[in-house]
């Protein structure tokens, strides 16, 4: 058992070794993964350490400025309306506007690929039945079906999550089923029907290590529409409610306060930004990087920096 470990210790750091030169190969992608690290990070550990922090009201620094450090470092970025500090509030944001993104694209990426696999492999009837379904709630605006559901169902974590991806399964599904018309024509997936191979060895050995890395990039640009979908339903009134905090929320909640306290709605909207510009960086590298065709790019841009 210990040869074993020891053998195979080598190729994990060669594999990391050359994930973190192709990263650095593009240096916007770095840093965004660095920042996306800290979201992450943020969103783990921020409710642990950070939770009464956020909640502790101060009447007497309501709408505080950003930049005075009088009342202490936890107000550098100033202080709402009923005087709790900004800077805590949005690393304890953190954990449920990443929470629901990462909730619904995994839903939706599961279950659209699934279908897909299924719609894309197989000639029968269910084939066409999984594509109608998928253009049934590709018919409905995705925001729009939010908004309807969400107004009948009580706004919480799991419906938002489960409304969000809803909505998102038909890219996934769409994706995958064309993705897998294209796989099963193949010489080596004919050759594995020729040997005997069962259909499900073949989708799941075969056909979906080759569609994944697709997936895996669309579902890093999902990330980003879904975390937007999410603060658009709170900045709407009908997404999270207090006393759990998004950054969406914190966007509806200091707009009332623009003219006399920016900062209230800026600086949730700006970690909204940056989060969002980070995962498009991701995805644009996660695209050459996964492509064996293209990787060259990057290694080539790896070997000129060293």
């Amino acid at each position: 058992m210990s040869q074993t470990n020891t053998t195979t210790t080598p190729k994990e750091r060669g594999r990391i070794g050359t994930f973190i030169r192709l990263l650095w190969a593009d240096k916007f992608a770095f840093f965004a993964a660095l920042f996306l690290l800290v979201v992450v990070l943020c969103a783990i550990f921020g409710p642990i350490w950070l939770s009464d922090e956020a909640t502790r009201q101060n009447l007497r620094g309501r709408n505080a400025p950003p930049f005075e450090l009088s009342r202490g470092f936890m107000y550098i970025l100033g202080a709402d309306q009923l005087g709790r500090p900004l800077l805590p509030r949005i690393i304890v944001a953190a954990q449920n506007t990443m929470a629901v993104a990462a909730g619904a694209v995994i839903c939706s990426m599961i279950i659209g690929s699934a279908l897909g696999l299924v719609a894309g492999y197989t000639r029968s009837r269910w084939s066409g039945a999984i594509m109608r379904l998928g253009d049934v709630i590709m018919s409905f605006p995705s925001l729009l079906l939010a908004v309807i559901v969400l107004y009948m169902l009580e706004p919480s974590v799991a419906n938002i999550v489960l409304v969000l991806a809803i909505t998102r399964i038909p890219i996934y599904l769409r994706t995958t089923r064309a993705e897998v018309l294209e796989v099963r024509e193949r010489m080596f997936i004919s050759a594995a029907r020729v040997m005997g191979t069962s259909d499900r060895r073949i989708v799941f050995r075969h056909i979906l290590p080759v569609v994944m890395p697709t997936l895996i990039t669309i579902a890093t640009l999902d990330f980003a529409f879904v975390m937007l979908a999410e603060s658009s339903l709170s900045f709407l009134g009908i997404g999270i409610q207090p006393p759990e905090i998004t950054w969406g929320l914190m966007v509806s909640q200091g707009r009332p306060y623009l003219t006399n306290a920016w900062w209230l709605s800026f600086w949730p909207g700006l970690a909204i930004i940056l989060t969002t510009l980070s995962l498009n960086l991701l995805s644009a590298w996660m695209r050459i990087a996964l492509d064996p065709v293209q990787r060259w790019r990057l290694e080539m841009g790896g070997r000129k920096n060293g």
